[in-house]
């Protein structure tokens, strides 16, 4: 659908996330990404966002883009005894304020879970992405209910794009990092076998519609966690399946969902991805568990088409 948009028979690997044409990308101010953050997260109850504010009134978000500053976007633990900080660089644009309410998802999750002291204070890589894609989430519902024809669109496609980064792509990357290091056991794996094992598997994943032109074998190396924190990357995928999970039982009784959910991020690493699930009588071992929230995403890709 975006190939044919573009005016394209298949998208260069380039063309993955262009935005869309026929609609001025929408800017924001900075009190404008603070107010609708702030809004989303007013939606988890009085602490959750009493937490995030502060973080506004604090200088504890360092959001202004300057020369020589690192480029991404995090929320820094320093001990459970102090708060956090977050980092990004915020530009204006509609990704920024999502990245915002990620980062700040992470930062009321870390500070919610202090209370538990330095061994169990950090969360899991099961449950690690759960507050900041659910805080995103929250924001993106916020601003989707403003939206109106082609802003929709464009909306829409960004999110889709996001959730196929963040799931698809990811297991793609898992994929091959499990399929490298499966080589790996048996020698040396030459730069030829690497870029190989990393086309054949993106191919994959990215199925007829992109054309991965000349050079693409090399792209596995900007994957910081490849080195840094081998297999962190299926974490997203398990938490935006999760999280979208937990959006549905949101929606079937938000009054009950909140203090289950400040509870989930208060527990920090104390307990399993089962325990932290069963509040909201969710099994994350039952396969239907999953496919309510590739069923959510479903939805997007239908809306979307809808519209074109």
């Amino acid at each position: 659908m975006k190939a044919r948009l573009l005016g394209k028979r298949r998208l260069e690997h380039w063309d993955r996330t262009a935005p869309l044409p026929g609609a001025p990308a929408r800017r924001y101010a900075w009190s404008e990404a603070r107010d609708l953050v702030l809004e989303g997260f007013a939606a988890l109850g009085n602490r959750p966002a009493a937490i995030a504010a502060r973080f506004f009134e604090e200088p504890w978000i360092d959001a202004e883009p300057r020369i020589g500053k690192q480029q991404g976007a995090y929320s820094h633990p320093v001990t459970p005894d102090r708060h956090p900080f977050v980092f990004l660089n915020f530009m204006g644009e509609r990704r920024d304020v999502l990245t915002l309410a990620h980062e700040l998802g992470h930062a009321v999750h870390q500070t919610l879970a202090a209370h538990n002291g330095a061994l169990l204070a950090d969360t899991p890589l099961t449950l690690a992405e759960t507050a900041s894609l659910f805080g995103e989430a929250l924001v993106f519902e916020r601003l989707l209910a403003d939206a109106r024809g082609p802003d929709r669109l464009q909306l829409l496609a960004a999110r889709i794009e996001d959730a196929l980064g963040t799931v698809v792509r990811q297991i793609a990357f898992h994929r091959f990092e499990t399929r490298f290091h499966a080589a790996r056991a048996s020698g040396e794996v030459s730069p030829a076998q690497l870029g190989a094992i990393w086309r054949e598997t993106i191919g994959e994943s990215v199925g007829p519609a992109m054309r991965l032109g000349a050079g693409y074998e090399v792209y596995w190396a900007y994957i910081g966690h490849f080195a840094h924190t081998p297999f962190y990357v299926y974490a997203y995928a398990f938490g935006r399946l999760l999280v979208e999970a937990l959006m549905e039982a949101r929606r079937a009784d938000p009054a009950a969902f909140a203090p289950r959910y400040e509870e989930l991020l208060a527990a920090g690493g104390s307990r399993t991805y089962v325990e932290a699930m069963a509040p909201f009588g969710l099994d994350p071992r039952d396969p239907g568990f999953w496919s309510t929230g590739c069923a959510r995403l479903e939805r997007l890709v239908d809306e979307f088409e809808s519209l074109i």
